[in-house]
This record gives structure tokens, sequence and C-alpha cells, in this order.
């Protein structure tokens, strides 16, 4: 049997080159050999709308990952933070599909929630407010409305203003909730999860209502790319250099 993999934050950009290079050595190795790929969130660095299609690494990852579709793999894509915004454009080019906020999979055998998991950090209120807002729909339609140059720049200021904002937060507070990571599993009756966002992978173990319940926090892509494989025997973290 295939294995089913995951990534998660891998905030590509023209700023990290080796990091494009490793994506697409993923794509064009082991992610072909697979069952399904699924991207949880942040695929991109910042993405202010499926015209960014038209810049030189959003075509190029799309067409990376289309290149693994085409070879028989399922591909979904998951929305995070920083590219909340990509549209069906995108699902079009890549051949993927996008996936809801929270979605189970029947992932070598065991139902898996998969999410990207920024919802799951109710201890950040300025961000869970934030991110209310910005999901919007009516903002994001007005904000699509912009010239494309205006909106590159609003991000810009944006991301400096989010980077500021959290290097003045407790740690803690950046991480997710027990109380919501138990909710999820409650909600979904499952007992496993794979999430990306807080950057810090990690195997962890719950009990929830007498179950016992396992969370997998994938890796980002700062320093070198890695991938979560799941196939029959277990799951193991990968990494593409």
């Amino acid at each position: 049997m295939r294995p089913t993999l995951f990534v998660s934050d891998l905030h590509l950009s023209p700023a990290r080159p080796a990091l494009l290079a490793a994506f697409s050595a993923f794509c064009n190795g082991p992610a072909r050999a697979a069952d399904a790929v699924y991207v949880l969130g942040d695929l991109f660095d910042a993405w202010i709308g499926d015209d960014q299609l038209g810049e030189p690494v959003g075509a190029d990852v799309a067409r990376s990952l289309r290149g693994v579709s085409d070879a028989g793999v399922r591909v979904g894509i998951a929305r995070g933070n920083r590219d909340f915004l990509l549209g069906e454009r995108f699902a079009q080019a890549s051949a993927g599909t996008l996936l809801p906020e929270q979605a189970v999979f029947d992932v070598q055998g065991t139902p898996t929630l998969i999410l990207h998991g920024d919802e799951l950090c109710t201890d950040d209120r300025s961000y869970q407010k934030f991110r209310a807002w910005s999901h919007d729909p009516t903002w994001q339609r007005r904000w699509l409305a912009l010239p494309y140059p205006v909106r590159r720049g609003i991000a810009r200021a944006l991301r400096r203003q989010s980077r500021r904002a959290s290097a003045h937060k407790p740690e803690a507070i950046m991480d997710v909730s027990p109380d919501a990571v138990a909710a999820a599993f409650r909600a979904h009756g499952v007992a496993r999860m794979v999430h990306g966002h807080t950057h810090r992978p990690a195997r962890h173990r719950t009990e929830v209502d007498g179950r016992e319940c396992e969370r997998w926090v994938l890796a980002d892509w700062y320093d070198r790319g890695s991938y979560l494989e799941c196939t029959p025997a277990g799951i193991v973290t990968r990494e593409i250099w």
C-alpha cells in the first residue's frame, strides 16, 4: 500500500530558493509514489489572491502539484493563516482539491482529522479576532477587488505588524489550547489528528472522554523540508534536502 504524506508551513517564497528546490524535489520524488498528499496550510509565505499565479513562484508551485496529481496521487490543500485566500483558480492550476477548515479522512485505515490548526490557538485572542475578520466573505471580496500592487504593499505592512506583535506575545498563548483540541476530537469522534501552524513538531497523546487520542504536529520548512509519512506500519517524519 502506498503511503499518505502530510506537509505544512512551507512558507514558500522567492526569498527561500533552497526550499523551493526542496519542494520541487518532494513533488518529483516521494509525493509521486504516495496514495495521497495533504498540504495542511501555509504552502506560501503569503497569498494575496489567485492572480498571484502570474508570478513565477506561484506558477511553479502549482505546476509541481499538478505533476503529483497527474501521477495519479490525490492532492488535498488546506488553507493556512498565510494563504487563506487560495481559491478555485489555484485549485484548477494545481489539480488539487481545496479542503474545508476541518476534514476527516481514512488514513491507512484510521479516521484522521486534518486541519491547519490555527483555530485551536484560542488563547491568542487578538489573532482569533483577526482570523474572524480576514475570513469574512465581504472583507475578502473587497480585498480581492483592490489592484494587485496595492494588495502586495498592504500585505507587506501587515506582515511587519504581525512580526512585531508576535515578538511580544508569550509563547504559551501561540500554542494550541488543550480545551480546543479536546473539543475537536470530541466533535469529530476520531482518535487521531494531524495539523501544522504552531511549528512545534511532536506526537502528543491525550485522553478525551476516556479514549486514548494522538495528535501529530507537523514541522515547518524554515530550515529544511520535511513531511510526515503514514503507512500501515506506522508514522515517521522524513526530511528533504
